[in-house]
């Protein structure tokens, strides 16, 4: 640990843009899918007022609902189209323009949002909103699944680390994303800014920090790879590993660049098609959608559906449970943060396996948990028909609730438990490994087909899901259990480790394990023609 934090100090120029472009990357990400929530109350109200005040009429609450709707889901139309625009402007203006366009987008959203109640225009919280997504697609294709600060951010964030540090440095984008859900939950709560009187303040909070990211990130260089690989600066390019490194010898580093720019030589940054349809990159393709879809459908969508619930079960006050989710929130960043530290000598492949069987253990405690809580009480029978009468069914069997509370604390553990498994891996690991799998011809594509899974998989898993909990009830579990289980073995089998290698030798790994199918010539290779079999990663 001495040793890891003496790199830290020497690369001090380093995490000082990190954090540049962490606050203005998943940073904003994490707090505009969480601050939605705090807000929902008050901007329903607004709403209504405005509809009144021009109509002389109350909404409809059919109407209201969808108007409501519309606000959530257009986040993800903005993100849906912001993904399909990040793979073209990364790879036309490098990382570091994308994100400064992607702050003034942000600006824009945070005047439109910050005004609406004065404006008594519901309308520009929409058009606030649409651009938020945008934004937070493009940020994500820097860095990795979500919108253009998303994008733009993962992708500078990996480009610009050391081999050494690669790992800790692709994981604080997963931190960022968790601090951005923490410090929505901070400023939601109503001793600050979730207020009926601040809540458009609140929701126009990204505004300042993507202004902050567009003051001090152009006092940093573009990532030494797209300067060499892209733009044939050698001298550009020691001089940016010199500014954000230190002085020292890099020429290790160099060597790494100059190796993948031969094999590179002669092909060209690779649009969406051209990617889909080159079969060397398939391997990562399919592995790219196995680790997204089972971060995806790891479970966490259940834990936040049943997690008041849950708490509310467990006799906690309600003027309680905004901290103790604010608690959980604070144990996923910690976890995520603890899991940079150790990601480069534990690997990446032992943190998704143990983290995704962990999970499923506590997923089968909870379940057990829940049902044995309600098994007890003669009310909570119904349970499996409608499993969000818990709440009622164990308040009315006030004889039994003493006897079995240990049952429901235990389930708030557990759920604890659970976020913290997935801080300590997939949420860290997943980010690590996509990073590493493609090289800089295909990397802004993939990037874009994997933001394009995200979202997909959003939409899908927003419309499912609940049908799924009323058909299942707590019975919802046992699915992310399976889910679990079969993504563990098939990273075993088919994920080589990433850990300390540079991305020709990754490449070289997937080349020479085509998931056991035939060899095919690369594209960005001059091997020879074979044919190899895997046997064993």
């Amino acid at each position: 640990m001495a040793g890891f934090l003496s790199e830290l100090v020497q690369y001090r120029r380093l995490l000082l843009m990190l954090v540049v472009l962490g606050i203005g990357g998943t940073h904003l990400s994490g707090f505009q899918m969480s601050v939605i929530n705090y807000t929902s109350p008050y901007i329903q109200k607004f709403i209504n007022e405005t509809w009144l005040e021009r109509y002389g009429s109350v909404l409809p609450q059919e109407r209201l609902m969808l108007l409501w709707s519309l606000i959530v889901s257009v986040y993800c139309m903005g993100g849906m189209i912001g993904c399909l625009c990040s793979g073209c402007l990364t790879a036309a203006f490098g990382k570091k323009k994308s994100l400064l366009f992607n702050d003034v987008v942000l600006v824009t959203a945070a005047l439109l949002t910050a005004s609406s109640r004065r404006a008594k225009a519901f309308e520009m919280i929409l058009a606030g909103r649409f651009l938020e997504g945008i934004a937070a697609a493009l940020a994500l294709s820097c860095l990795l699944p979500l919108g253009i600060h998303m994008n733009a951010h993962v992708q500078y964030a990996g480009e610009i680390s050391p081999k050494k540090l690669r790992g800790f440095i692709n994981v604080t984008s997963t931190v960022f994303l968790a601090l951005g859900k923490t410090v929505a939950r901070i400023l939601g709560l109503r001793e600050l800014l979730g207020t009926e009187d601040m809540w458009n303040l609140l929701l126009s909070f990204s505004g300042l920090v993507a202004l902050i990211q567009l003051i001090f990130l152009p006092f940093f260089p573009e990532s030494p790879p797209y300067l060499l690989l892209q733009k044939e600066d050698k001298a550009g390019c020691l001089k940016a590993m010199k500014q954000l490194w230190g002085e020292g010898n890099y020429q290790t580093e160099f060597d790494d660049l100059m190796k993948e720019k031969a094999i590179t030589k002669g092909t060209k940054i690779m649009n969406v098609l051209e990617v889909l349809r080159e079969g060397s990159v398939r391997p990562q393709l399919c592995t790219m959608l196995l680790l997204l879809l089972s971060l995806q459908l790891c479970g966490l969508s259940a834990i936040t559906f049943y997690t008041s619930e849950i708490f509310e079960t467990a006799n906690l006050h309600e003027s309680i449970i905004p901290y103790v989710s604010l608690g959980v929130s604070i144990s996923e960043l910690i976890s995520i943060i603890f899991c940079s530290s150790i990601i480069d000598r534990c690997g990446r492949r032992l943190l998704l396996c143990g983290g995704y069987l962990l999970m499923a253990l506590i997923l089968v405690l909870l379940e057990t948990s829940l049902l044995l809580s309600v098994s007890k009480c003669p009310a909570g029978v119904g349970l499996q028909q409608n499993p969000l009468c818990r709440t009622a069914a164990l308040a009315s069997c006030p004889n039994q609730q003493d006897q079995f509370l240990w049952l429901r604390y235990c389930s708030v553990i557990l759920i604890f438990l659970f976020i913290i498994a997935y801080g300590l891996g997939p949420a860290g690991a997943v980010v690590a490994v996509m990073n590493e799998i493609f090289t800089l011809s295909t990397r802004a594509s993939a990037f874009v087909i994997g933001g394009i899974i995200i979202w997909l998989g959003l939409t899908f898993t927003g419309m499912v899901f609940p049908f799924a909990v009323m058909l299942l009830g707590p019975f919802c579990f046992l699915i992310f259990v399976a889910v679990l289980v079969i993504s563990v073995v098939l990273i075993y089998l088919f994920l080589p480790e990433t850990k300390g290698k540079s991305t020709s030798e990754i490449t070289e790994k997937f080349k020479s394990c085509r998931f056991k199918r035939k060899h095919h010539q690369p594209v960005e290779m001059y091997a020879a023609e074979e044919k190899t079999f895997c046997t064993r990663l």
